[in-house]
C-alpha cells in the first residue's frame, strides 16, 4: 500500500462529520463575498450597460449623459484600461467589446454611490448599434459552417469492417440542451487598493490564481501586485471556474481608477443573461450490434454549442469524446468533435465537464435500440459493461472494472429490483392511462484534469507554539465539503483532534499558482498536498519526541493528541510542539503534490489522462400520467464508489445533490433562447426562477437510498479515497431512461421511443402519444421530435426481422411542424 493511501487506525478521516460551516449556513452567519460590502467603507457599485442585440457592431458610445445622473462617479470603458482588453485565457473575450456578440453582452460599466445610481447611469448611456446577422442555434451554426477552436478525432479498432460485419446497424440524430448553473450566490467581486497600490480582490471564484492572472494583465501589473481571496461560494458547479475573472477585473479596474472599493454583484437576471451555461450538443451516430446484443461499433459526430467565445469548450469537448463509452466496452469507435460558434453566452464548465454530454449519447442509443433488438434495456446495458481486461477507446486500461458489476449487483439486491419489475408489469397491465417503469444505468467517470499541468496542488500548514494548527490550501469551498475533508486530512496526518485544526480562507498570497477547484479533483490534489506538509512537520516533531522518550524517531506515534512509542511513556502533543520551538525546529511547512502516471496526447486523443475511474449504478422508478405526461419519481437506489470515504456524510450528500442536479438537467431545466427573427432574437427566454424550472422538494424521489461501495480502497489516492463531486450527476440517466420505458409501455411491446432532453412532461407526453397511437412490430424504428431547446430528431435504421415501413405527416407542437418518419430497412 502506498504511503499516500495508507490510513492509520483511529483516523479522523472516515468519520461521518457534518459540514464544517453547516451551523453558519443555516443560521445565516456564513460570510460570502457580497456580505463584506457592509463591512467596507465608501464602496462604489457597478452596473453593466448590456446589448439588446444578439450580434451588432457598436458604432457610437456616449457615456456623458450618465454623469448627469446624481451619484454616478465613473463610467468604465476600453479607454480606461492600463493593460490588456481581454478577460479570457484564450484571448478572445474583450472586456470592453466593440462588437456585441450576444444579447446581454456588457458594453461598459457604470460606477455609482448606490446601486440605483449606477443602474440609472447605465440606462442613460447612449449606444448606437449596427445589427449583424446572428446564429442562435447549433443547427444554424452547422449550416453556416461556423466553428471555433480545434476539432478533435478519436478512433480505435477497425470501424468500417465492424459495421460491415455487424448483424444490426442503427443510425440516429440527437440534440440536447444545456443547463443553467443557478448557484444560490450570483457572480460577485469586491476590490480594494491599499496605500502601496496593492490590489486585493474578494471574489466568488473557483480559480483564484487564474482570477489573479486575468486581473493582473487587465491592469498591466505583475501577479504579485494582486491578491485574490475566496471565503466561500454559495454554489459554483463549474460556473465560477472561468466566468468570474472579467467581473473581478472590472471591480479591480474601478478601484484602481477611483481609489475607492468597488463592488460588483450581478442580480439573477444579469447572471443568467451574461454568464455561460452547460454546453448543449448536437450528435449524429451510427451503432452496430452483434446477434448477442454486444455493441461492436460506434461512429459519432459531436458538435458542442460553444457560444460566442472558446472559454473551456475545447477541454469540455475532449472529455465528452472520452466519455462517449460511459461504462460500456465498444471495441471499434470513431468520434469526431467540433465546437460551434453561436451568438450566445460563452458556454463553460458545468459539473461533469462534458462527461454527461458524451455519456448521454450512448445511453440514448441503447435505450432506443434495445426494443428493436428484442432486449430488455437493463439486460442490454449489463451485457455491454466493461470487464477488467478492457481498455477505453483512447487506450487507458479500465482498472477495477469489476466494481461496475459489483455496484450493479448491489443495486439489484438493495433495490429489490426483480420483484418490483414484476409488480410494475402487473400494474401496467391493469392501468390503461398510467404506466410505471424501472431503469438502471451505470457511470464510469475519469478523474483528473484533461490538461496534465493542472494536476498539481500546494498547501501551507502552520503549527503554533500552543499546539494549534492552521492550514491553507489552494482549493475553494462552494458548499461541497472540501474544507471539511481537508480538516480531517490534516488532523489525521498530524495525529491530533479535529478541534485543534483551523482552516484559513483560500488566498493567492498563501498558496500560489493553484489549479481550479474542479474536475472532482479538489480533495485528491489538495488533500495530498496537506498530507505532504503535515508529514514534514510530523517527521521533525518525531525527532524531538524520540529524544525526549529515548526511542528512535521511527518508533514515535502521533494519535489523538498524544505522542508515544509502541510501548511505555507518552507525551502531550502541545508539549512536544513547545519543546520543538525551543530547539528551533521549524513548525510550518509548504506541501506539494503532483498526480503521477498521467500522459495524454490531445492531438491523437490517446493516452492515460485519468488517475482512476469512479463507478456507480442507479436504479430509478417512475410513474407517468398518460393524459398529461406528468410524472413522479417514485424510488431511487444508488450504489456509488468513492473509495475509502474521507467523510461519508459529505459524500452521501454529494451523491444525492449530484443526482438531483442531473435529474434537473435531464427532465426539467428547459433552457431556451429566442430563435425568432424579431427584435429579441438571441435573448435568453428563461432568465428567472419563474421561467426556468429547477428541481425542488416535490421532485425528490419518495424513497431515496444511497449506499457507498464497500471494500473499495483506491491505491495511490489520499487515504484510499476517490472523487465524488461530478460522477453522481450522471446516475440521473436512470430517470430519463425510466421515463422512456414508461412512455413505451403505452404502446405495443417492442416500441422504440425517442425522448427529448430535457424530458419535460410535454416531451414525455409527445413520446407516449406516439407510442400508443401507432402500431408497432418487431423491427419498428422511428424518427420523431422531442423538445430540448429547439428540436430533437432521431432516425433509427435497423437490419432486423419483421421490418415495417411507415410514414406520418408530422406533429404540430409549439407552433412548429416537424416531420416524423418511421422506417425499417
Amino acid at each position: 500500500m502506498s504511503t499516500l493511501s495508507e490510513r492509520p487506525q483511529r483516523a479522523v478521516v472516515g468519520l461521518p462529520l457534518p459540514h464544517e460551516s453547516a451551523a453558519l449556513h443555516v443560521t445565516g452567519e456564513a460570510l460570502y463575498t457580497d456580505d463584506l460590502v457592509v463591512r467596507t467603507r465608501d464602496v462604489l457599485h457597478a452596473w453593466p450597460v448590456q446589448s439588446p442585440h444578439a450580434h451588432a457592431r457598436i458604432t457610437a458610445l456616449d457615456v456623458q449623459p450618465a454623469y448627469d445622473v446624481p451619484g454616478v462617479v465613473r463610467v468604465l470603458t476600453a479607454d480606461d484600461l492600463p493593460g490588456t482588453n481581454d478577460a479570457g485565457v484564450k484571448h478572445d473575450e474583450p472586456l470592453f467589446p466593440n462588437e456585441a456578440m450576444f444579447h446581454g453582452h456588457a458594453i461598459c460599466w457604470v460606477l455609482g454611490e448606490t446601486l440605483e445610481a449606477a443602474r440609472l447611469g447605465a440606462k442613460a448611456v447612449q449606444v448606437e448599434y449596427e445589427p449583424l446577422p446572428s446564429l442562435v442555434t447549433v443547427r444554424e451554426a452547422i449550416a453556416a459552417d461556423s466553428f471555433q477552436g480545434t476539432g478533435r478525432h478519436l478512433e480505435s479498432g477497425d470501424v468500417e469492417t465492424a459495421f460491415a460485419q455487424a448483424a444490426h446497424v442503427f443510425r440516429g440524430e440527437f440534440e440536447f440542451a444545456g443547463q443553467e448553473h443557478f448557484y444560490l450566490e450570483t457572480h460577485a467581486a469586491l476590490a480594494l487598493v491599499d496605500e502601496a497600490g496593492q490590489i486585493f480582490v474578494q471574489s466568488s471564484t473557483q480559480h483564484p490564481s487564474e482570477t489573479q492572472e486575468i486581473v493582473a494583465h487587465v491592469l498591466g501589473v505583475p501577479s504579485h501586485a494582486v491578491t485574490v481571496q475566496c471565503l466561500r461560494m454559495g454554489g459554483g458547479f463549474g460556473g465560477k471556474e472561468m466566468q468570474p475573472h472579467g467581473f473581478a477585473a472590472i471591480a479591480a479596474l474601478g478601484a484602481t481608477l477611483t481609489g475607492r472599493p468597488v463592488r460588483l454583484r450581478l442580480n439573477r437576471t444579469q447572471d443568467m443573461t451574461m454568464s455561460g451555461k452547460r454546453h448543449g450538443f448536437h450528435s449524429e451516430w451510427r451503432a452496430g450490434f452483434d446477434d448477442d446484443g454486444h455493441l461492436v461499433a460506434l461512429d459519432a459526430t459531436l458538435t458542442a454549442d460553444g457560444g460566442w467565445s472558446l472559454d473551456l469548450s475545447e477541454p469540455v469537448l475532449a472529455r465528452a469524446m472520452c466519455h462517449i463509452d460511459n461504462g460500456y466496452w465498444i471495441p471499434n469507435v470513431r468520434v469526431d468533435g467540433r465546437i460551434a460558434k453561436t451568438n450566445k453566452t460563452s458556454q463553460t464548465a458545468f459539473r461533469g465537464f462534458g462527461g454527461p454530454q458524451g455519456m448521454i449519447v450512448v445511453e440514448d442509443l441503447l435505450g432506443r435500440c434495445a426494443p428493436l433488438l428484442g432486449y430488455d434495456a437493463m439486460e442490454l446495458r449489463r451485457r455491454n459493461l466493461y470487464q477488467s481486461h478492457h481498455a477505453t477507446p483512447y487506450g487507458q486500461p479500465v482498472r477495477h472494472a469489476e466494481r461496475l458489476e459489483a455496484c450493479w449487483s448491489q443495486v439489484l439486491e438493495i433495490g429489490d429490483v426483480e420483484r418490483r419489475r414484476t409488480e410494475i408489469e402487473q400494474f401496467n397491465a391493469s392501468h390503461l392511462h398510467t404506466k410505471r417503469a424501472l431503469a438502471m444505468t451505470p457511470v464510469k467517470f475519469g478523474i483528473s484534469f484533461n490538461l496534465t499541468a493542472f494536476n498539481q496542488a500546494g498547501a501551507l500548514v502552520h503549527v503554533y507554539k500552543d499546539g494549534s494548527v492552521l492550514i491553507n490550501h489552494g482549493g475553494t469551498e462552494m458548499g461541497q465539503g472540501l474544507h471539511t475533508k481537508m480538516l480531517q486530512v490534516a488532523a489525521t496526518s498530524l495525529g491530533v483532534p479535529l478541534a485543534r485544526v483551523r482552516l484559513a480562507p483560500t488566498r493567492t498570497d498563501k498558496v500560489p499558482n493553484t489549479s481550479a477547484t474542479a474536475a472532482s479533483s479538489g480533495a485528491d490534489l489538495n488533500g495530498a498536498a496537506i498530507k505532504n506538509a503535515c508529514e514534514q512537520i510530523r517527521e521533525r516533531l518525531a525527532q524531538v519526541a524520540g529524544g525526549k522518550l529515548g526511542i528512535s524517531p521511527h518508533d514515535v506515534r502521533f494519535t489523538d493528541g498524544a505522542v508515544s512509542g509502541l510501548y511505555g511513556d507518552s507525551l502531550r502533543w502541545e508539549d512536544v510542539v513547545h519543546a520543538a520551538y525551543h530547539q528551533r525546529v521549524q513548525l510550518w511547512a509548504a506541501g506539494f503534490y503532483r498526480t503521477e502516471g498521467l500522459h495524454w496526447d490531445p492531438a491523437a486523443m490517446h493516452g492515460e489522462p485519468f488517475k482512476y475511474f469512479a463507478y456507480g449504478v442507479a436504479a430509478a422508478e417512475v410513474e407517468v400520467d398518460g393524459f398529461t405526461g406528468s410524472y413522479t419519481l417514485r424510488r431511487v437506489d444508488i450504489v456509488h464508489d468513492v473509495g475509502d470515504s474521507l467523510s461519508p456524510l459529505i459524500d452521501v450528500g454529494q451523491i444525492e445533490g449530484g443526482f438531483v442536479q442531473g435529474a434537473g438537467w435531464l427532465t426539467l431545466e428547459d433552457l431556451r433562447w429566442d430563435e425568432s427573427d424579431g427584435p429579441n432574437r438571441g435573448r435568453v427566454a428563461t432568465q428567472a426562477a419563474s421561467t426556468y424550472k429547477l428541481p425542488s422538494f416535490s421532485e425528490m424521489p419518495e424513497v431515496f437510498n444511497v449506499r457507498l461501495l464497500e471494500k473499495a480502497h483506491e491505491e495511490g489516492a489520499v487515504y484510499g479515497s476517490k472523487a465524488v463531486g461530478e460522477p453522481p450527476l450522471m446516475l440521473a440517466f436512470s430517470v430519463r431512461e425510466a421515463l422512456r420505458q414508461a412512455a413505451a409501455a403505452f404502446g405495443p411491446a417492442g416500441t422504440s421511443v425517442d425522448l427529448g432532453s430535457p424530458a419535460t412532461p410535454e416531451a414525455v407526453y409527445w413520446a407516449l402519444d406516439r407510442a400508443r397511437s401507432h402500431p408497432a412490430a418487431e423491427g419498428l424504428n422511428g424518427q420523431a421530435d422531442g423538445q430540448a431547446h429547439g428540436r430533437v430528431d432521431g432516425q433509427v435504421d435497423g437490419q432486423v426481422d419483421g421490418q415495417v415501413d411507415g410514414r406520418l405527416d408530422g406533429i404540430e407542437r409549439d407552433g412548429v411542424r416537424s416531420p416524423v418518419k418511421l422506417s425499417g430497412v
